[in-house]
């Protein structure tokens, strides 16, 4: 993937909203007269998808997605608005497979935020452009509802408030999203710069020691030699420490629930 730069380049929501839930889900007029089209709508999108995970969102144009179906962008405004409507469908598509795994609604929610996070990670990974779309309002396609319905069921034995319950899936995803943009950030840099991310601060080393002196810098000065060990690893950390938290504050949902203190 190339990148333009670490600026978000697209918002989603930015086009025709009533047409591109139309397109989401299928409930437009169709054509009842006249030859069959050429094309469908899934192939566009996976067009557009393909382009933009291997050549970035940027890449992304109508002419450029009409090329790799072979055919002109006049085409495609058949079926799709302009690219702003096209966006919205890839971010659907992008989350059509089950990113939460099934499975029985046994009451632990850790393990199906747990689960959340995970997917999420791998989601941004497989789609880097991901992290410069600017999400922060939706439009809600199949896929979107499709996976916060089976979120919720799995953790609404947690006993919170449904405003609660949102809130705990926001604050998943929002860690999920810092973790997976630094870790594809630190990927395009070495693919920039040819160093890898250990050769970049061993570069750094000679200088460091030099004015990183104990009278200055105390407690930098004294970390331990794994401190900055690439076999940490801060993400499953940090996961753990939010979960715990919350498992902390469900427990005390209950108590008040009981009349307990």
């Amino acid at each position: 993937m190339t990148s333009g730069g670490n600026k978000m380049t697209d918002t989603s929501g930015s086009g025709d909203i009533v047409r591109t839930l139309e397109l989401l889900w299928d409930t437009g007029r169709r054509p009842s007269r006249g030859p069959k089209p050429a094309l469908t709508l899934d192939q566009i999108v996976e067009a557009a998808v393909r382009v933009a995970d291997t050549e970035g969102l940027e890449a992304v144009s109508m002419r450029r997605v009409g090329a790799e179906l072979g055919t002109g962008a006049m085409s495609l405004y058949r079926y799709v608005p302009g690219k702003a409507e096209l966006l919205d469908l890839m971010l659907d598509r992008v989350q059509r497979p089950p990113e939460i795994p099934e499975g029985p609604d046994d009451g632990d929610w850790r393990s199906a935020l747990d689960a959340m996070a995970r997917a999420t990670l791998a989601l941004y990974r497989r789609h880097p452009w991901l992290l410069h779309v600017n999400q922060s309002r939706p439009i809600l396609g199949p896929s979107a509802l499709d996976s916060m319905e089976r979120v919720l069921a799995r953790i609404r034995p947690m006993g919170l408030s449904d405003p609660e319950l949102v809130s705990v899936i926001i604050l998943i995803d929002s860690y999920v999203v810092g973790a997976a943009r630094t870790q594809v950030y630190q990927e395009e840099a070495e693919r920039r710069t040819g160093l890898t991310t250990t050769e970049f601060f061993e570069a750094q080393v000679p200088v460091l020691e030099k004015v990183m002196t104990p009278d200055r810098y105390p407690i930098m000065a004294n970390l331990s030699e794994d401190t900055w060990s690439p076999d940490f690893d801060h993400f499953e950390f940090g996961l753990q420490r939010i979960l715990d938290g919350l498992d902390v504050f469900v427990s005390q949902r209950a108590r008040e629930r009981t009349g307990d203190t």
